[in-house]
């Protein structure tokens, strides 16, 4: 599903398909050496999201930094925040929603036992782009 978003502010307007957001998550992701990304579009088989990008990180730091480099990078390239956020003061598993996109960053003990991309196995994986 290519579905534009537009954000209109005072001074600009940003225009960008909901997998250019989901690709530019998971480059903050990366820039954080976040392991195992999986993208996977769920556009077809929920209304939940069109999108779920799930990555590793390894330390509840290492998770915390996940997620604050996505957000600041969405926020700064987009002027986008996420809808809501959970599980930053918990650690072992942090949710971003932005809507068409849902991010989860999870310990690897967490993405085990919870393994989403088998409970999403009917969406279809997204190849990212080569990390640089």
């Amino acid at each position: 599903m290519t579905e534009t978003a537009t954000l209109t502010d005072t001074n600009q307007t940003t225009e960008y398909t909901i997998e250019q957001l989901a690709f530019l998550a998971a480059e903050a992701a990366d820039d954080r050496k976040a392991g195992d990304m999986v993208l996977i579009d769920i556009s077809q088989v929920s209304t939940l999201a069109d999108y779920l990008l799930i990555v590793s990180g390894f330390s509840k730091v290492q998770l915390r930094a996940i997620s604050g480099s996505i957000i600041d990078k969405i926020e700064e390239q987009l002027q986008r925040l996420p809808l809501r956020t959970e599980g930053q003061d918990r650690g072992g598993w942090i949710l971003l929603d932005y809507g068409d996109l849902i991010v989860h960053i999870m310990m690897p003990e967490q993405r085990e036992f919870y393994n989403l991309e088998a409970f999403w196995g009917h969406g279809q994986i997204v190849p990212l782009p080569q990390a640089s």
